[in-house]
């Protein structure tokens, strides 16, 4: 019996043990959290440096990622939206361009100075660049004359050294009257030697010959008769141009009356495109 009785002592005591492991693991846990507890407390500047350091890696991305976008803005491609019909029907209001800056050399702020380009514009191109009688504003035309050509216009037709030009996306208007323009008394130092001064009257759809001198472009809108041109405020030093047309990369119908429009009257079937001749 006290064998028994022992025996039944050793399974409290055995309880008791398995008890005591469970609580001494409890307490090692109890033990281990003042542990932690007190490793927290004692790494507490780690902790600290820690953060730092998270907040400082993403301070660095941040910054890196806005210096990225302002050289890429600034050297490489920018967007512009169309807010005049000028272009029509070649580029619509509410169609949003991505331009290619690399190309005729990007402008360097605060300067007028610019990087190299890979080319000079080239008749056809769609180009955007800032003229001198509104350097803030940036203006979009298709580039039509090259220094050493000649052009001119008989009734709306476009004339290059002499040959009529085929231009079909050239857009007309004939309730527009073919009338002068003051501004266009420029066109005078820069008529070809055939031209009677005298008797020159250039008109919107009539006018020329002129001779495009070196360095110089003539640019004009594709909507021809509701286009603010070189026409009439004369040719395009090479070092206003900003870049060229790569392709439209978002288009929406202005006009429309649905709420938040750039995004429900999308023109889907313009994104990606690259309009030129």
């Amino acid at each position: 019996m006290a064998r028994k009785g022992k025996r039944e002592k050793r399974r409290p005591n055995g309880a008791a043990r398995s008890g005591a492991k469970g609580g001494g693991s409890g307490v090692e846990g109890d033990g281990g959290g003042k542990g932690a507890s007190s490793a927290t407390s004692g790494s507490s500047p780690s902790g600290a440096a820690g953060s730092a350091n998270a907040l400082w890696e993403w301070t660095k991305t941040i910054v890196f990622a806005v210096v990225l976008f302002l050289l890429v803005r600034t050297f490489l491609l920018q967007s512009f939206y169309i807010s005049s019909g000028s272009m029509e029907n070649t580029l619509l209001v509410g169609d949003v361009l991505m331009v290619n800056k690399v190309a005729y050399g990007a402008p360097i702020p605060g300067t007028h100075a610019h990087l190299p380009g890979y080319e000079d514009p080239r008749r056809g191109e769609i180009a955007i660049f800032r003229p001198s009688w509104e350097p803030d504003v940036d203006v979009v035309k298709r580039v039509i004359g090259v220094p050493g050509d000649t052009l001119a216009m008989r009734n709306g037709t476009l004339i290059r050294d002499g040959k009529p030009q085929n231009e079909p996306y050239v857009v007309h208007d004939s309730t527009v009257a073919d009338e002068t323009h003051p501004w266009m008394v420029w066109q005078y130092q820069y008529l070809a030697p055939s031209v009677d001064r005298k008797s020159y009257r250039p008109t919107l759809e009539n006018w020329g010959p002129i001779i495009v001198p070196p360095n110089d472009y003539f640019v004009m809108g594709d909507n021809r008769e509701h286009s603010l041109d070189s026409r009439f405020w004369g040719f395009l030093d090479r070092s206003r141009f900003e870049g060229k047309l790569a392709f439209l990369y978002w288009s929406y119908d202005a006009t429309s009356l649905r709420p938040l429009k750039f995004l429900t009257a999308v023109r889907w079937p313009r994104i990606g495109k690259s309009p030129g001749k």
